[in-house]
């Protein structure tokens, strides 16, 4: 019992594998979007440019910082000079010099003293120092650059997005595009096998017609020579959609790319086509294409950057605010004592004269914000001709397909009366042959034109931007 509950697990299991291995192609292209490294770096990269928006907007808020600064001094800051440190130290001795009639007194040693004493008061001991700020910072007016850099990184942050929808686009496109080549191929192998099968029943009636007498030995060599060329056929078929399978595999992001896939359209004998509803409208691709859009945002960074370079000779005003500690200190004579002290101004910089500098900076991004203007209006114009193309292609590939299924309703009719006329023996094995070629071509036909009609419709959708 044990067993057959194992036995009945083991197919389940490998029936639900095997059900998840038929994709369809918003499963494709969602594994596509999912796995994409390229489309993760685009997305990284928006993140990036959204972090740097926030910290250019931190420009406008006001700064704190500290500092600390620890100095050690070989020799020491002296208020006094050698000769007036000598001076004081003998003052008594000088004066008692002067007048003798003081010694009596004893003056001299009690000016010495105090001589001394103001030495030692005037000594800065400065040989260890210490010094320490707090500094608040508020810019008021930069010269423009803050408001400049803020709407680069916010243009920037929109940029970046682009790219990651324009990525996104060219996934779907490279993902359709393996997709429907993976049922033109699975539907040619089922035309190759078919066609096998149609000249090996054609090679055996001639064997047995040469075995009648009624057919030579050139017409089964020629009906041989058709079924190597159809077995080589449908072991090229297989190669390719081994390949394409492989590339599928690649883009969705499994990483076994021999896995064993199946499509959901490989077995729809016709394909389901699209209603050609989509709008031809040039405003909405120049509204829609992420070139256009990252043209425009690159000008409008580009006219900001004049203003970036504008503002290096402006004047820049900002408000200060500092608490500075010090030891020794200075403010109750020279202390070895960590006193401070609180201030508040303004700072002001007026750059006066730079050599012509600035104008140059600004003519230099003004040419550069003209190359992007320059660029926008060419990609305008490839963009209108792009978009006429495929609306060409569209149209041109419906009509091939109405021109497909009437050659391959001809090429059927044409089979049959081949093969009714050669059981009748009316018509020879060259005139089978060449039907057989014809039916094939035009099957091979139908389905390239079916497969043009979707790939046509996602490539309208792209240039357009809509897809």
């Amino acid at each position: 019992m044990n067993r057959f509950i194992s036995i009945v697990f083991f197919c389940f299991t490998i029936g639900i594998i095997q059900a998840q291995n038929v994709l369809n192609l918003d499963s494709c292209r969602n594994m596509a979007l999912r796995n994409n490294k390229a489309l993760r770096v685009a997305k990284e990269k928006a993140e990036a440019a959204k972090y740097e928006r926030k910290a250019a907007f931190t420009n406008y808020l006001p700064k704190l910082s500290a500092m600390g600064t620890y100095m050690h001094n070989t020799r020491e800051l002296s208020l006094l000079s050698d000769d007036q440190k000598a001076t004081l130290n003998n003052l008594g001795t000088g004066l008692v010099d002067a007048i003798p009639p003081l010694q009596i007194l004893n003056v001299e040693q009690i000016l010495n003293s105090v001589g001394g004493t103001i030495t030692d008061a005037l000594r800065t001991n400065t040989r260890n120092m210490y010094v320490g700020a707090v500094t608040l910072t508020q810019p008021v007016f930069m010269g423009g650059k803050i408001r400049a850099y803020n709407q680069i990184t916010r243009f920037a942050e929109q940029l970046a997005k682009t790219q990651e929808n324009a990525d996104t686009q060219e996934i779907i496109l490279k993902t359709d595009e393996a997709y429907w080549q993976i049922v033109s191929l699975a539907h040619k192998k089922k035309l190759a096998e078919s066609f096998l099968e149609l000249v090996k029943k054609l090679d055996s009636d001639v064997e047995k017609m040469i075995n009648e007498g009624v057919a030579t030995k050139a017409d089964g060599l020629s009906v041989k020579v058709k079924v190597n060329e159809a077995e080589m056929t449908l072991t090229k078929v297989e190669n390719g959609l081994s390949l394409a399978k492989m590339l599928l595999c690649q883009l969705c992001g499994i990483e076994d790319l021999t896995t064993p896939i199946t499509l959901a359209d490989e077995n729809i004998q016709t394909l389901s086509l699209p209603a050609n509803t989509q709008e031809v409208n040039l405003e909405t691709a120049m509204s829609n294409r992420p070139e256009i859009i990252s043209l425009e945002l690159a000008d409008k960074i580009y006219r900001q950057k004049i203003n970036l370079a504008r503002s290096e000779f402006l004047p820049n005003i900002a408000l200060t605010g500092n608490y500075l500690i010090t030891n020794p200190s200075v403010f109750n004579s020279f202390e070895n004592k960590f006193r401070g002290m609180w201030n508040i101004g303004v700072v002001v910089n007026i750059p006066l004269f730079h050599w012509g500098e600035g104008i140059y900076k600004v003519k230099a991004a003004r040419r550069e914000s003209n190359v992007i203007r320059y660029q926008l209006d060419e990609a305008r114009e490839k963009i209108e001709l792009q978009v006429s193309q495929c609306q060409f292609k569209v149209n041109e590939a419906s009509r091939k397909l109405t021109m497909a299924l009437k050659n391959m309703e001809k090429a059927e009719e044409n089979l049959r009366y081949a093969n009714l006329g050669f059981k009748e023996g009316v018509i020879p094995t060259s005139n089978v042959i060449e039907a057989q070629t014809a039916w094939l071509s035009a099957q091979s036909e139908k389905i390239d034109a079916q497969i043009d009609v979707k790939l046509t419709e996602v490539y309208l959708m792209k240039a357009l931007g809509t897809l």
